[in-house]
Formats: C-alpha cells, structure tokens, sequence
C-alpha cells in the first residue's frame, strides 16, 4: 500500500467490559478452557490518540508508567500486525490515555488492542474489512474479537465466536478493586472440575436479556471462577460480600475486581463513598450499547 499521511489526528475509545455470566464448561486439549460468557459493555473507557509519524515506525506512549511502550504490548501488536497484511509503508505515534484498571477483569488490555484495529482502519485509510479484523483480533486475544464490537453479546469457545444479543437493560454500575493485580492463569489452574458450570448456565440470563427484565439480570449473574479467586485471594470474596448488601455484585472475570449493578445513580453513589471510605480503589460508570463507531464490523 502506498505511503499514507494523516495529518488529522484519529481518536478512538476502548471501552470496559464485564461478563454477566462467565461459564467455564469445560477444560480443552490445547489447554484452554470452553466457555460461554455474556460480554457487556461499560461507558468507563481509555482513549487512543493515532497521528502521524515521519517515518515507517510504530511508536506507542502512555500516561501509565507501569505499562510497557513496547512490542509486548497489544495496541503495538495489533498496529504491527494490521501494517504487515495491508503492507502498510506510513508509521504511526500512538498515545494511550490510560483509565481502565490494570490487571482487573475489565478487559482494558483486549479493549485497547480492538481499538488500535479499529482506529487505524480509519487513520491508514484501509479497506472496511470486518473478516480481516475478526481474524486478527483472535490471534491477539480471547476477549480482543468481542472487544471490536462491543455492546451486549453471547461469547463461546474461548471467548472469541460471538452473537449479539438484545441489549442489556441500564444499569449504574460500581467497579471496587482491592489494589492487587490477579494472575488469570493461576485462577483458572485452581478452579476444580467439580465447580465447572452445566452447559445450559446462561439460559436464564438470555430470557432475562430477551424480555428486558433487570431483577431477572441481576438475579442470573453468575461467574465460575469466583470459588477458585477466593480461595487464592479471601480479600475479593470480603469485597463481594461488602458490595452484594447493596444489591446484585459478581467478580469480573478472574478478578480481583467486583461490580455491583444499581438502578439508580444515588444509591451508586452511596455505594461508592461507602467503598472508597474503606481504602478500596472505585468506579462509578454504567452500562452502555454498542458505540456507533463499531457498528459496521456487526
């Protein structure tokens, strides 16, 4: 492709995501494990910032110094991997405005890889391709493909095969963290077979989502790895019990973050301040569709 310069700088955001269910089904031979989880959306987002470089090099900073700038990073691997298969010739300088907490279920990394995808389609003028999109989001990550799109969605095999689902009722939500990172792959080595979910485990949250019923969405949350986060970590099962007096809360993915799903903004707020007065890192946002600018890769 020829070189291509932009000297309008393209801002994209990576949304936040929890999982109202996450199945885990069953444990694959390629190590993985079989899921069936209900991705939603929240308006809590970073901000991705795309212009112009003189050269043919990709360049990624942040305003979080604890994040690598390098090609471990997948907002780097993503914008490598879109300029190999396009033999995109133009670089780009990257910045990354950092808000979705590190290492917290909130799939911030995958979040900001779908963004970078999405973003540079725009900036290096390519071709609307979802197809190409869809495959190399799955290369980077499980939860990378579903991030693309966001919204309200069943998730199944690892994560990545997706169809949209009506979506979710509004909700206030409140996100606590207990300010320690959680390793997935520990959590996931701990879960034991016997706490595996039946196949049909998301059926009631699929009726609840159809007849637009938020008490039957709060009632059918529901995450499989929580019984094993809390035995390696008791301080996130604390944390849920602090939060579920308030109303329905679930570990998002394998934690150690929890959210609580409120109906209205004053008792999120209460909810809140009773969180940060016991030293717990908290967001207050809410859930969200599908941004517009996702809308074409459905």
């Amino acid at each position: 492709m020829d070189n291509l310069e932009k000297k309008t700088p393209v801002v994209e955001r990576a949304y936040a995501k929890i999982n109202l269910i996450l199945a885990v089904t069953a444990k694959r031979t390629d190590g993985y494990h079989e899921l069936q989880t209900v991705f939603q959306s929240l308006a809590l987002h970073d901000t991705l910032t795309f212009t112009a470089n003189t050269g043919e090099e990709i360049a990624l900073a942040t305003n979080n110094p604890s994040l690598s700038a390098g090609p471990d990073n997948l907002i780097w691997r993503a914008a490598e991997r879109l300029k190999q298969f396009y033999k995109v010739r133009a670089g780009v300088k990257i910045y990354l405005e950092k808000r979705i907490p590190l290492a917290a279920g909130l799939g911030g990394g995958s979040s900001d890889a779908a963004a970078a995808l999405r973003g540079l389609v725009r900036f290096w003028q390519l071709p609307r391709e979802p197809e190409v999109l869809w495959r190399i989001a799955a290369e980077l990550g499980s939860d990378v493909p579903y991030c693309l799109a966001g919204g309200t969605a069943l998730g199944t095999g690892r994560g990545e095969h997706l169809r949209p689902l009506p979506p979710c009722p509004h909700f206030y939500v409140v996100l606590a963290n207990p300010g320690f990172p959680v390793a997935t792959a520990e959590v996931y080595q701990t879960l034991r077979e016997a706490e595996l979910a039946p196949t049909a485990a998301v059926a009631g949250m699929l009726q609840a989502l159809a007849e637009q019923n938020r008490m039957a969405v709060m009632r059918h949350l529901m995450n499989t790895l929580e019984k094993a986060a809390f035995r390696l970590y008791p301080q996130v099962k604390a944390l849920k019990e602090i939060m579920a007096g308030t109303g329905a809360a679930l570990m998002c993915g394998s934690g150690p973050t929890v959210f609580s799903l409120l109906p209205t903004v004053t008792a999120a707020t209460a909810l809140q301040e009773t969180l940060w007065r016991q030293g717990y890192q908290v967001w207050l946002t809410e859930t969200m569709q599908q941004p517009e600018g996702a809308k074409w890769l459905m």
